[in-house]
């Protein structure tokens, strides 16, 4: 019988061995703001804020063309059903008509003088659009760090549970020798240690249903961050400073600032559209006929001028568009002022659920020395004789549960309180 129970103890240790992760030299360790940073640098969005950077400068660069003089070449052959005449005849004099074919090549440049500032107001407007999609994919990317902290917490509480695990397992090794010590005296009966086998290997289920767990979260946490995660990483537990009275800094608000900003110069482009605009031209070239139509041959010619355009009558064409952007303006406060009520609606249900956890975990921690004192007294009156290990397993599993919620509650306090900086916006580097 001492033979067995010995035999037991081995295998049972044995397999709570293998069930362990491998201690390496260089553990990986991660930390929340390693996360939120990788995040933001590896999440295929991310790629778009350089993508829209270059297509600004790009497209800023093409307006600012509009500046520099236009060349244009132009050539074209004709066969006209009639040409110009002189309906009578003068004395000694013979006008030859212009010929039915007629050719011409010309080289036209255009130089714009004056257009009221409409090019740089364009640059404006394409520099406006090109902040709104950068902050839009910093909004995208921003909403993606609460759903960083619920896996880097969730990993984190399983890895906490695993440290009590290994705590509990070393317990009942000791209790488990000390009955069987007992059982070999004659004092308690063989039975006694078979309730605490059970639960060893219910440790054991623990484990695996654990590290099952922890892998499929490290591996979602892992293809967001965009970085290969080793099982057994170490995760540090972040601090959190709160501070409830600080003003909101989510990217939501810079964004619909930069969209009224977008559309206010939107708004100063439809007023310089309508400005007169003044150009420099020149034309050369060289056709049969040129300039002189009662010259019927190839000759070259040129011409050069000012041009003045100015479109005074559109129908209220204008003012209609800048109405237009001013509702779209007011959309966008109207936006703004849904996503502010929405989330203090959000905050205040945070707020509310970090006072609670607050004094759930007081209750936590008046709760686990009376525990402790109640295994203290099981494991003296189990080396004794005086009760079975079932009642001895049942208050060390109650001490396990309490310091399980502890840890629980302390990790759900975290969450709560980081969501709520990140729902703020105030959510920082500790």
């Amino acid at each position: 019988m001492e033979y067995s129970k010995t035999h037991s103890i081995k295998i049972i240790s044995l397999l709570l061995f293998l069930a362990l992760p491998l201690t390496i030299v260089a553990q990986q360790t991660l930390t929340l703001d390693e996360c939120f940073e990788m995040v933001t640098k590896n999440y295929p969005l991310a790629k778009q804020s350089d993508l829209l950077k270059d297509k600004a400068h790009l497209d800023i660069e093409a307006i600012n063309k509009g500046k520099l003089p236009k060349l244009d070449i132009n050539a074209q052959a004709t066969y006209q059903s009639d040409v110009t005449s002189l309906p009578i005849q003068i004395p000694n004099i013979t006008v030859d008509p212009p010929n039915n074919d007629q050719y011409r090549a010309t080289m036209d440049v255009n130089q714009l003088i004056y257009n009221g500032g409409l090019i740089n107001a364009s640059v404006k407007v394409t520099e406006a659009k090109g902040k709104v999609g950068q902050q839009e994919v910093e909004v995208n990317l921003y909403a993606l760090k609460n759903q960083i902290n619920q896996l880097y917490l969730s990993v984190l509480l399983l890895q906490e549970n695993r440290t009590l695990l290994d705590a509990k397992e070393k317990q009942l090794i000791t209790r488990l020798e000390e009955v069987n010590s007992g059982v070999k005296f004659g004092i308690l009966l063989p039975s006694s240690a078979d309730a605490l086998e059970v639960e060893l290997l219910k440790i054991r289920q623990n484990y695996a249903e654990l590290n099952h767990s922890k892998t499929g979260l490290l591996e979602r946490l892992s293809l967001l961050i965009g970085k290969e995660l080793h099982k057994n990483v170490g995760l540090q537990r972040p601090e959190v400073f709160m501070e409830f009275d600080t003003e909101s800094k989510r990217p939501e608000l810079m964004y619909f600032e930069l969209q009224k900003e977008q559309i206010q110069f939107s708004t100063e482009l439809l007023s310089k559209s309508k400005l007169p605009k003044l150009s420099a031209f020149a034309q050369g070239g060289y056709g049969n006929p040129g300039l002189n139509m009662l010259d019927n041959s190839f000759n070259t010619f040129y011409m050069t001028g000012l041009r003045l355009n100015w479109n005074v009558f559109d129908w209220n064409k204008n003012k209609t568009e800048k109405q237009s952007l001013q509702i779209n303006k007011e959309i966008i406060d109207t936006q703004k002022e849904t996503f502010e009520l929405n989330n203090n609606v959000e905050l205040t249900g945070l707020q509310s659920e970090i006072n609670k956890i607050n004094e759930l975990i007081s209750y936590d921690e008046a709760i686990i020395p009376l525990r402790e004192k109640m295994v203290k007294t099981a494991e003296s009156q189990l080396e004794n004789g005086v009760i079975t290990s079932s009642a001895f397993i049942l208050e060390f599993t109650n001490l396990f549960e309490a310091k399980s919620n502890l840890n629980l509650h302390k990790t759900q306090l975290l969450l709560k309180q980081i969501q709520y900086q990140i729902s703020k916006g105030t959510y920082s580097k500790n």
